[in-house]
This record gives structure tokens, C-alpha cells and sequence, in this order.
């Protein structure tokens, strides 16, 4: 029998976690529910945000995984990770938390609703954190599927940096683009450029990201990605950058396309090694 295709799902919010309602949360649940249902092993992880009630969804640290550091902007930020299963289910979602990033209330907009101005850090924390955390599990996926703006970073750093990574070697890189607010993933052009240069993020790869005077990361992680998936028919979601490979339209709850897609996926890989 073969081996069961390993799936890691990057996502910034999922239900019941983070009580947004959001699209995200709910089709990155469902959609791992479904893979796994399916026959295929998933992990999760995502930001242990300051909403998140550890007592509630009984979250715990995981020793043997925490006290690593990541460096963003010249600074060491220490990295907690903490686990919690998914009541009826056998997946487990891994928490990365730092007090300085994720304490807070709120998750990316201030009491104002303006955006909070060390996202690019958080960004930056968090995928570098997930590449971190999974060397550390030894657990090699075939398919890094990334929900949201804030893993934008994750097909970059995967496709240039950590490129030579064994653990991610055989790895495909999806990115679902969803219908997010404007001002999260619509960035200053400058402020991106200064951040990401100064970890791991060269002037070509920025330039990949640039939309008019502004960053456009659906766009820039659209191009490091081998699969996009267009999740929400709500929005004509500018990710006009060529990709690498298949980009398709998945309607929302026909979970047996996101098979297909990861399949065929698959499939060019084997072909293509």
C-alpha cells in the first residue's frame, strides 16, 4: 500500500480558533477535514493569536518543538509552539506563538481598524517560524497549501532561500487567494522592501510583488506558487503575475476539485522528476 500523501496546511485563521467567520477559517477546516477523510495525512499550523482561548480548546506547549529563535529585522524573537486537537477528528493544529507578535486582542487591525504597522514583521515571524517548525517535525510534505496574506511569504522563501531544505525537496506549493481586506494585502511599497531584503527576500523577488507604487502579496506569492486556487467568486482577484503552474477557479465547498487539483499536481511532479 503506498505511502499516504502529506499535506501541510498553512493558514492565519481556522475555525473553531479564531471565531472570525471569515472564508478562510472555514474552507481551511473543512478542506483538511476533507483531505484526511480522504486518505491523506495533514498538519496544521497557524498563529496562536491573542483571540485564541488556550483554556477552552485546551492548547499546550510542545517542549521538544519550542525554544527556537527567528530573526526578523536584526532581532531574535523567541518561538513557542503549542498543539491542540480537533474535536472529532485526529488532526492536530500547531500553534506558533510569540508574545511580542500574537499576544495581542486583535488580530491585524488595531482598535481603529487600521492595520497594524509591524504586519510585515508578524508576516515575516510567522513563515519563517513554519519552515523552522516543520525541519524540527522531520516530516517532509508533499503539498504546502498556504490560506491567507499571511503566508504570502511561505512560496517565496520555499522557492529561493530554504530552496535546498531536504525536508521540503519534493514539495509542490499551493496558495488560495481569498477576498481580504485591501489595506492587508495592498502594502507600502518601501517599508516591504526594506523588511523583506533584510530576511532573505532579494530585489528581483520584490519586484515580482510590485503593483503600481504598491505591494500586491496575492501577486507576488501567486508567482512563487506551482497551484493557485481562486477560492471566492466574490472578487476579480488580481494575481495577473504568471504563475509556474496550473491556476484554476474552485467553487466554494466542492471539495472533490481540491482532490483533483492536488492530484494532478502530483502528478506533474512525478513526471517532471
Amino acid at each position: 500500500m503506498a505511502d499516504k500523501k502529506r499535506i501541510l496546511v498553512v493558514t492565519q485563521e481556522f475555525n473553531p480558533f479564531t471565531e472570525t467567520l471569515s472564508q478562510i477559517e472555514e474552507i481551511a477546516h473543512t478542506y483538511s477535514q476533507y483531505m484526511q477523510d480522504n486518505g491523506m495525512e495533514v498538519r496544521i499550523l497557524m498563529p496562536r493569536f491573542g483571540c485564541i482561548n488556550e483554556r477552552r480548546h485546551r492548547l499546550h506547549e510542545v517542549v521538544r518543538l519550542s525554544g527556537m529563535n527567528i530573526t526578523v529585522d536584526d532581532e531574535d524573537y523567541p518561538l513557542i509552539i503549542k498543539v491542540a486537537s480537533l474535536p472529532g477528528t485526529r488532526m492536530q493544529i500547531y500553534f506558533l506563538d510569540n508574545e511580542d507578535f500574537f499576544k495581542r486582542k486583535n488580530m491585524f487591525l488595531d482598535n481603529d481598524g487600521n492595520p497594524y504597522t509591524d504586519n510585515t514583521d508578524r508576516m515575516i515571524f510567522f513563515c519563517k517560524g513554519v519552515i523552522e517548525t516543520v525541519k524540527k517535525f522531520g516530516w517532509a510534505p508533499d503539498v504546502v497549501h498556504c490560506h491567507g496574506w499571511m503566508t504570502s511569504l511561505l512560496p517565496v522563501y520555499l522557492k529561493n532561500h530554504y530552496k535546498n531544505e531536504p525536508i521540503f525537496q519534493n514539495a509542490r506549493f499551493i496558495y488560495s487567494v481569498y477576498n481580504e481586506n485591501d489595506n492587508l494585502t495592498n502594502i507600502n511599497s518601501a517599508d516591504f522592501a526594506q523588511k523583506t531584503k533584510q530576511n532573505f527576500v532579494s530585489e528581483d523577488t520584490i519586484l515580482e510583488f510590485q503593483s503600481d507604487d504598491r505591494i500586491d502579496l496575492h501577486k507576488g506569492a501567486a508567482h512563487y506558487s506551482d497551484g493557485v486556487i481562486l477560492s471566492s467568486s466574490e472578487r476579480n482577484i488580481s494575481t495577473t503575475s504568471p504563475v509556474i503552474g496550473p491556476k484554476t477557479d474552485i467553487k466554494d465547498g466542492n471539495w472533490s476539485e481540491y482532490v483533483e487539483f492536488f492530484n494532478n499536481l502530483m502528478l506533474q511532479a512525478e513526471q517532471s522528476a
